[in-house]
C-alpha cells in the first residue's frame, strides 16, 4: 500500500514537473534531459565491456562530496567504467562534461519500470548514493540483483521520517544498503536505534574535497593587487538577503578593510544596485584589469563563476551567504584557509557550521548590528582573531580522511563479490 502511494507521488511529481517545464527553464532542463533516457544510455554504453561503478548525486553539492571517492575509486580500480547520474539540472548542467566519469546522465524518475530497466541495462557491479539520496525502487532493484550499494557522507537527524513511529516504509529503504558511512556519532546511534547496524562513522568526504581544492588553488592577480596588503573580508555565495545585512555594516565600519563580494548568482542589475549602495569606490572584476591601480577601491564584486574557492586564500575574514534564506552555502572552502567565518541564522542542518560555532571559529549573526559586534571584536583583538583562525583551519585538517574509510568498505565489498 505505502509503496503504491510512494510510486503515485513520484508520478505526480513527474507530471507536475512537466507542467512547470512550460514556464521554468530549470524544470525544462530536467524534463528534456530525461527524454529518451534509455536510448541515451544504450548509445553511451554500446561499446562498454568493463564492469560499471555507478555513482549518484542529487545535485552539485553532493557531486563535490562524491568527487574524492570517484577519483579514489578510479585510481584503485582502473578497470571499471564510472557512470555518474544526477537528479537535478543544477548538478548535471554544470558537471555533464566531468572528466572523472566515463558517462554522465540524468537519473530517470524512481518508478518501478524505470528502476528495473535502468538497473538491468546498466548492470552496475557496485552502486554509490551520496549523502541524502534514498530512492525506493532503485534500491530495491539493486538489492534484488545482489548488487552492493553504499551510502556515504550520510547524516541523519531525529526529525527525519526514518525515526518517526509511522516511518516504517521509509526505514525499509535503509536496509537495502550494504553499508552506510555517516558523518557523525549521532547518526550512528539513530540508525542503531532502528536496527540498522551496517554503519561506519567515517566523517564527511567534503573535507577531503576542500583540501584538494585548496592544494590546487590558483593565484588571482587582480584579487592580490586589490587586497593591497590590507585586511580583507571575502563574501562568498551572497544573496540579496546577505547584502541587506552586510551593506549597512560596511557603511558604518570606519577601519581599513577591503571586501570581495562573490554573488551566488550573477545578475547585472543586482550587482549595480549593490555598487550604488556600498561606501567608497567599488569595481567589478571584469573592469579591474583596465584600472591603472586597484588600491583606491574598497570593494571588488566578482561577476563571473568558478574562482571563489581560490579567492578565500587572500582573506582574513569570510562571510558565507545563504543562511538568511533556505540554508548555508559551503563554509569549508573558506575554513581551510584558516579564517573566522560569519553567516546568518539558518545553519542548524550543517554539522560543520554547528561544530565551528561551538568551537569559537564561526559566528552566526541575526542582523547587521550583531554582525558588526562580532566582526569588530575579532578585528580589534589580534589574539582572538588568531585563535579563531587557527581553530577554523585545524577543524578541516582534523576531519580529513573520510575517503579512505569509504574505500576500505569498498575493498571489502569488491573482494567479497568478485
Amino acid at each position: 500500500m505505502l509503496s503504491t502511494l510512494y510510486t503515485t507521488s513520484i508520478r505526480l511529481y513527474q507530471a507536475a514537473l512537466g507542467v512547470a517545464s512550460l514556464f521554468h527553464p530549470k524544470a525544462r532542463l530536467a524534463v528534456q534531459g530525461r527524454r529518451g533516457w534509455m536510448e541515451q544510455i544504450n548509445a553511451k554504453l554500446a561499446d562498454n565491456s568493463a564492469p560499471i561503478a555507478w555513482f549518484h548525486a542529487a545535485s552539485l553539492g553532493e557531486f563535490e562530496q562524491g568527487r574524492p571517492v570517484m577519483e579514489a575509486f578510479r585510481q584503485q580500480y582502473p578497470g571499471y567504467t564510472i557512470l555518474l547520474t544526477f537528479f537535478s539540472p543544477s548538478g548535471y548542467e554544470v558537471r555533464k562534461n566531468y572528466a572523472g566519469a566515463d558517462f554522465v546522465v540524468y537519473l530517470p524518475f524512481d518508478t518501478p519500470e524505470n528502476a528495473r530497466q535502468f538497473v538491468q541495462r546498466v548492470n552496475p557491479a557496485i552502486a554509490f548514493f551520496i549523502k541524502y539520496e534514498f530512492w525506493y525502487h532503485y534500491l530495491r532493484e539493486l538489492k534484488a540483483r545482489n548488487i552492493p550499494v553504499i551510502s556515504f557522507s550520510a547524516i541523519f537527524r531525529p526529525d527525519q521520517i526514518f525515526f518517526k513511529p509511522y516511518g516504517g516504509f521509509y526505514r525499509s529503504f535503509l536496509r537495502f544498503f550494504d553499508h552506510i558511512l555517516v558523518q557523525n556519532p549521532q547518526s550512528v546511534e539513530l540508525l542503531k536505534g532502528i536496527g540498522v547496524t551496517q554503519v561506519t562513522l567515517a566523517g564527511d568526504t567534503r573535507f577531503d574535497r576542500v583540501k584538494q581544492v585548496a592544494d590546487a588553488r590558483k593565484d588571482i592577480p587582480v584579487a592580490r593587487l586589490f587586497k593591497d596588503e590590507k585586511p580583507l573580508l571575502v563574501v562568498g555565495s551572497a544573496w540579496q538577503a546577505d547584502l541587506d545585512v552586510l551593506i549597512p555594516f560596511l557603511n558604518r565600519f570606519d577601519q581599513p578593510l577591503k571586501v570581495i563580494i562573490a554573488p551566488h548568482e550573477i545578475h547585472d542589475d543586482e550587482i549595480e544596485r549593490w555598487r550604488s549602495q556600498l561606501p567608497g569606490q567599488t569595481v567589478r572584476f571584469s573592469e579591474a584589469a583596465h584600472q591603472v591601480t586597484l588600491a583606491p577601491f574598497q570593494h571588488l564584486i566578482i561577476d563571473n563563476v568558478g574562482m571563489l574557492s581560490s579567492l578565500y586564500q587572500y582573506g582574513e575574514f569570510a562571510y558565507i551567504g545563504g543562511a538568511f534564506g533556505k540554508g548555508l552555502h559551503n563554509i569549508l572552502e573558506a575554513a581551510t584557509f584558516r579564517m573566522p567565518l560569519f553567516f546568518g541564522p539558518n545553519y542548524g542542518k550543517f554539522q560543520e557550521a554547528v561544530d565551528l560555532a561551538k568551537a569559537g571559529a564561526a559566528f552566526p549573526v541575526s542582523d547587521s548590528a550583531s554582525l558588526e559586534t562580532a566582526f569588530r571584536t575579532l578585528y580589534e583583538d589580534s589574539a582572538a582573531l588568531a585563535k579563531a583562525s587557527f581553530t577554523s583551519g585545524d577543524y578541516v585538517t582534523r576531519n580529513t580522511g573520510a575517503t579512505s574509510k569509504v574505500m576500505e568498505v569498498v575493498k571489502g565489498l569488491v573482494i567479497s563479490r568478485s
